[in-house]
């Protein structure tokens, strides 16, 4: 069964282009142009994740994140916005927001977006996340391999939970650069760094027993696959 999106965003292009990409990575997607036809598609529908922009005509996309919240729905949501602001971001966050994306942004980022969310809320209550060999307590930040643990470092481990969350998706270094350091990367110049940390941890996790399931896809990213 295909996973439900809820895109509301009143840029024609930006709604559109955001559409198709979702739906060529086979997502269903829905769209709502302003807030009175976004909040009525909230709460007539049930979808599994909401990416809405804050400034939308007619109202906040906020208080679509405020009805979602309070009429206690497990939809993941996604906050867009313009404005690179620290309050918008952490009065989105606050109000019960799963995560938020500054314009422009990269679609591929959006999407591996939407996956962390959807993998993070399908094992919401498990404490424990299994690929194969490997198991993640997010909670303890805590990894093993074949039962034994891994010590990885607070980088390694973000990226191994990042890769886990969209196992099987091509995620490129500009996707990874900016979900795992943020406005980091931008200083960087190059993505030397990202190359360095995703070498040492193919290597701890292979050295513990591991199979090697970091796929490099030249020119463009990698893919974390049993395939």
């Amino acid at each position: 069964m295909n996973m439900k999106i809820l895109i509301i965003e009143d840029e024609v292009d930006l709604r559109l282009s955001i559409q198709q990409y979702l739906a060529h990575q086979g997502w269903l997607c829905e769209t709502a142009a302003d807030f009175p036809a976004g909040m009525e598609k909230v709460v007539s529908y049930d979808y599994d994740c909401v990416v809405v922009d804050i400034g939308l005509p007619k109202g906040s996309g906020l208080d679509i994140v405020r009805e979602l919240k309070e009429i206690e729905s497990k939809t993941g949501i996604i906050i867009i916005s313009a404005k690179n602001s620290l309050e918008d971001k952490l009065m989105g966050l606050d109000i019960g927001s799963d995560d938020y994306l500054t314009k422009p942004f990269h679609l591929s980022e959006l999407n591996a977006r939407i996956n962390a969310i959807i993998r993070r809320k399908k094992f919401d209550g498990s404490k424990l996340i299994q690929f194969q060999e490997i198991k993640l307590s997010p909670d303890a930040r805590r990894i093993t391999i074949n039962d034994r643990a891994v010590e990885l470092t607070d980088k390694e481990y973000q990226l191994l939970e990042y890769f886990i969350a969209n196992q099987r998706h091509m995620l490129t270094k500009s996707a990874i650069a900016e979900h795992i350091w943020g406005d980091e990367y931008n200083q960087a110049g190059n993505y030397d760094f990202i190359y360095t940390h995703i070498k040492n941890l193919r290597r701890k996790l292979v050295d513990a027993g591991a199979r090697d399931y970091i796929k490099t896809v030249h020119g463009s990213g990698y893919r974390f696959t049993d395939n």
